[in-house]
């Protein structure tokens, strides 16, 4: 699969999308909602997805649910459909 790099604008609506979506919780993403960002990009690299994923730091919920920061949903989905790697930039 074949790199490509979103242009500042398509960038500009992915952190659009990310940081205005409706979630439970005003510090991020639960699992359920962040599947359901994800079936809005049916051609993403899921790899490069979760390779972002892996190793994040997040919180939990007053019932045991993981709350997944907005920024790390945001370069996860960058990478998947730029099918690319973190940089190191975007590591935390």
């Amino acid at each position: 699969m074949e790199q490509k790099r979103l242009s500042k604008e398509e960038q500009k609506e992915l952190e659009n999308l990310v940081y205005n979506y409706k979630t439970t919780h005003k510090q991020g993403f639960l699992f359920s909602e962040e599947m359901e960002i994800l079936k809005q990009f049916p051609n993403i690299n899921i790899d490069k997805y979760n390779d972002a994923m892996r190793g994040n730091t997040c919180q939990m919920d007053e019932k045991g649910g993981f709350i997944i920061y907005h920024c790390d949903v945001f370069h996860a989905l960058l990478c998947g459909l730029e099918n690319r790697d973190l940089t190191l930039e975007e590591w935390d």
